[in-house]
């Protein structure tokens, strides 16, 4: 969330900011009355407490004849101060929704749009596959080399899963593997985390109120099922005060993730591009509250995940995203997409964003100062490491053969036993 103080001092930027985002709904002015409304009650309501805590203490020393006024005083206080409590409890929660719907603002170098027509392609890396056959679509080619149970999964488990198998199974992990490795190298502090989260952190996150048509959700246990690694990770140092020497913090988290696909319907609904459960290796960093620092890190992050797909030996493109296409938490979103012969068109692997602090103040994630001893809000930032099955789409089209068969870049070969391709015909 924002810094309600921020917001009062600076209202117009606010405003301007949100309208970049496509915020235009949310009432500045009310929520800045609310607050103001709700700063006069808590004083109120401390003053009367005061107020009575001061009649009780009088009762002992009083005189047989003051006691009767004071004591009828004291619950007249008490009466209104119940009163204002309950007016306060209700306030609060009405301020705090109010707070919890408040999107960050977008980076003044983000380009401004109303919707992904408006991302900018930064770079295009890796020349496109070239074939001397028709080539084949993924489907066709977990078909013809028995790599998937596309069909008779959606008996069991219904549209949008999957149930791959064979040496397509193994590349998968191969390729999380990959990842992981190359983020430990770097650093990262490798770690598998729960599907399953309580509502809290998804508020933390900001799935909560903005996304929750996405979630699953299971009201028997009041768990929810988790889209992304982020989810838990960006709660698991909630409520702490870190030391500014523990930062960055930086995590490579892996885990099963759900998604509805709620927004999805029609699209993709054959293969592997938009499933409910998926595998994804998930980069996650927490930094001190500065926004070069942040910055650095958004740059990091990137780098990492462009060498990713420069090891699985993948064309791909680079798109700065637009305020109206970025969604509630960021400040800056990247996103890489690799390139997909049999739709002939780039499709998105990693979405990389710089939250600021705005998912620490949802957490109270916070950490003290070395330079003045303050406590301080952390930044945190994401961006995915690879995420399967999507990423086998563009990967086994783009290294396919004329007879079927895969190829497997030098990278992946040692993860894949040193095969140098997989296929029936291999």
């Amino acid at each position: 969330m924002l810094d309600i103080k921020f917001i009062i001092e600076n209202k117009q930027l606010v405003r301007e900011g949100l309208d970049k985002k496509g915020y235009t709904n949310i009432d500045l002015d009310k929520l800045i009355s609310v607050h103001s409304q709700l700063t006069k009650l808590k004083t109120s309501s401390q003053a009367l407490a005061e107020e009575k805590n001061k009649l009780s203490n009088s009762i002992k020393s009083a005189t047989a004849e003051e006691r009767p006024a004071i004591i009828a005083k004291s619950k007249e206080v008490g009466e209104e101060l119940k009163k204002e409590l309950a007016e306060l409890d209700d306030l609060q929660a009405k301020f705090d929704d109010m707070m919890l719907r408040m999107p960050n603002l977008p980076s003044p170098q983000a380009p401004q749009g109303p919707d992904e027509s408006g991302n900018v392609v930064i770079r295009k890396v890796g020349d496109l596959p070239k074939f001397d056959f028709t080539p084949r679509d993924h489907i066709e080619l977990m078909e013809i080399n028995d790599w998937g149970e596309m069909e008779r999964i959606t008996k069991v488990s219904g549209a949008r899963t999957y149930a791959i198998k064979n040496e397509l199974s193994r590349l998968e992990l191969a390729i999380h593997m990959l990842v992981l490795d190359k983020l430990a190298a770097h650093g990262f502090t490798t770690i598998t985390v729960p599907s399953l989260a309580k509502q809290k952190p998804l508020y933390g996150m900001g799935y909560l109120p903005f996304s929750g048509d996405e979630i699953y959700y299971m009201p028997a246990d009041d768990l929810y099922l988790s889209g992304t690694a982020e989810l838990v990770l960006n709660s698991l140092h909630a409520d702490e005060i870190l030391n500014e020497n523990d930062l960055p913090i930086t995590y490579a988290g892996f885990s099963p993730c759900f998604r509805r696909e709620a927004g999805a319907a029609g699209k993709d609904t054959r293969g592997l591009v938009r499933v409910h459960q998926f595998l994804k290796t998930e980069q996650f960093v927490i930094c001190k509250n500065d926004i070069n620092e942040s910055e650095k890190w958004h740059q990091k992050l990137l780098s990492l995940s462009e060498e990713v797909l420069q090891d699985l030996e993948l064309p791909y493109q680079v798109l700065d995203i637009c305020t109206g296409d970025m969604g509630a938490p960021k400040y800056r979103q990247y996103d890489l997409e690799a390139w997909v012969p049999s739709q002939n068109c780039y499709r998105e692997t990693h979405s990389c964003s710089n939250i600021t602090d705005w998912q620490a103040r949802r957490t109270n994630l916070r950490y003290r100062d070395n330079t003045d001893g303050k406590v301080k809000f952390a930044h945190t930032l994401n961006n995915t490491g690879i995420a399967t099955p999507r990423a086998l789409v563009p990967f086994i089209e783009c290294h396919q053969n004329a007879d079927g068969t895969v190829n497997i870049p030098a990278k992946l070969q040692p993860y894949m036993g040193g095969k140098t391709k997989i296929g029936k015909n291999a």
